[in-house]
């Protein structure tokens, strides 16, 4: 019995994983059309603060010379009392004068020069080091995240002031795009944005539930740092988020704190950032994923309170571990899962077994609206299959094509999303012409088809943290005339 013979026998005898893989995915995904939905009618909102709380605004960045003087600025006109505020720079292996025009501009300035930690975990916690050193971590009750090339609105602040006087002890907001018309590939990561805003932080906020933090733009108490700044991969994002929903906090969301972003204008810049994020995923995952995993079923951080009722105490344990098991479908690496069912079973082990038995395709039809539309033109085109080298060779060739056409099928099913978006968020979006707007919907499904192949290049390639250069003129000012 030759070895092309055993592969098509172990097709049949192994479709048990493919199927329990499937089912695995699907369970892990069930609830997102509900919050897509829920996103659409509902957001949390937080009763006006009683009291301005102190707070610390950390900014870490690299040769970010062009841009941190227009962050500050925003900050400094802020209609939050600036007595409460205290803004920190961390000038990480700089070249330029990102120190001096942070320093020209009011903010304490720490100059950072390891080039063996190069991420921007490593910068923050440095920060904190010399935040402990010289104020104390509890001098500040808390902390604000920003990135170099942010913008905030004049009352984001007070926004955020309103959910942490309301009792959260992590806040993330509103990411805003600053730079809409310079490119497509901005109007990717700005619809991406928006996308994460009304289809996960909306509903899981709403829900009190723990959304997740990217990046930048957001708040979180004093408590989580008490013993200082642990995630140094290379998206620390991931990995907070990850630990706070381990350690039983939730993360909520500010709808109405609104700032502004730098999004990449070329591909190459925007494929040298995804990968990064892509690997940093990974490492994520491979960090907290079984924490999650285990909290879905055992959550030993749900706190028991004096004055519950059974009954609140039964519903927070659920919450929790919801929670749990929400973030770990969020951080499992769902496409190189898929990627995986597909080489092995559809495309290789499945044309091993047209080599034994035969088959056949159809070569229109599958479950997307486009091949439904397409199919009905062309009716049943059936590919017959014989067994034996042609057989597995025509299969080889055609489960590609089909792959393909589905996943062409998927490309056209995403594109009212971009439509969608520009209407419902059309107040809080920058002017753009009709015609951009037409072909920004038309690309935006590109986002995801890019995020699925730098996951599965990152599973191999040795990434390294660089920075992405960020040299837009805007400022708030340009942004409130709009």
């Amino acid at each position: 019995m030759d070895i092309a013979h055993l592969l098509g026998l172990l097709y049949n005898k192994s479709y048990f994983i493919y199927t329990f893989l499937g089912l695995f995915l699907s369970i892990l995904s069930f609830h997102e059309p509900y919050y897509q939905l829920i996103g659409l009618f509902f957001t949390r909102k937080f009763p006006p603060a009683k009291n301005y709380h102190k707070y610390a605004v950390l900014i870490p960045g690299r040769n970010e010379e062009k841009v941190i003087g227009n962050l500050i600025k925003s900050i400094k006109a802020q209609d939050y009392p600036q007595e409460y505020l205290t803004i920190f720079v961390c000038a990480d292996n700089c070249t330029d004068n990102t120190a001096a025009v942070a320093r020209e501009n009011g903010a304490v300035v720490y100059e950072h020069f390891n080039p063996d930690e190069r991420t921007k975990g490593f910068a923050v916690k440095y920060l904190f080091e010399q935040i402990q050193k010289d104020y104390g971590i509890e001098s500040f009750e808390g902390y604000f995240m920003f990135d170099a090339d942010n913008l905030l609105k004049k009352d984001y602040i007070s926004r955020m002031n309103d959910s942490f006087d309301a009792g959260e002890k992590i806040i993330t907001s509103y990411r805003n795009t600053k730079n809409w018309s310079e490119s497509w590939v901005v109007s990717l990561y700005g619809l991406h944005w928006l996308r994460s805003i009304r289809f996960r932080h909306r509903t899981r906020s709403f829900l009190h539930l723990a959304t997740n933090i990217q990046g930048t733009g957001f708040l979180f108490t004093n408590e989580i740092v008490r013993n200082g700044w642990k995630y140094t991969s290379l998206t620390e994002d991931r990995s907070l988020t990850a630990d706070c929903v381990v350690n039983g906090y939730e993360i909520s969301f500010n709808y109405d704190a609104i700032f502004y972003d730098e999004q990449p204008t070329s591909i190459k810049v925007a494929l040298t950032q995804r990968l990064r994020w892509a690997k940093g995923h990974l490492q994520a995952f491979a960090e907290s994923g079984w924490g999650l995993f285990i909290n879905i079923f055992w959550n030993k951080n749900t706190k028991h309170y004096p004055e519950d009722k059974w009954y609140h105490y039964v519903w927070r344990v659920i919450r929790h571990r919801f929670m749990a098991f929400d973030t770990f479908a969020q951080l499992l690496p769902r496409q190189i899962v898929v990627t995986f069912k597909w080489m092995v079973w559809t495309w290789l082990l499945h044309s091993f077994y047209v080599y034994n038995v035969g088959g056949k395709y159809n070569l229109f039809k599958n479950s997307t609206n486009l091949s439904k539309i397409i199919h009905w033109f062309t009716g049943d085109v059936v590919v017959n299959l014989s067994p034996g080298l042609k057989g597995l060779g025509l299969c080889l060739i055609i489960s590609i094509w089909m792959r393909l056409y589905y996943r062409l099928g998927l490309y056209a099913s995403k594109l009212w999303i971009g439509a969608y978006l520009f209407i419902i968020e059309r107040k809080r979006i920058m002017k753009i012409s009709f015609k951009r707007k037409v072909l920004y919907v038309l690309l935006f499904p590109l986002y995801d088809v890019i995020e699925k192949y730098v996951k599965i290049i990152a599973l191999f390639k040795h990434v390294e943290w660089k920075p992405i250069p960020h040299d837009s003129k805007v400022t708030i000012d340009d942004i409130s005339h709009e």
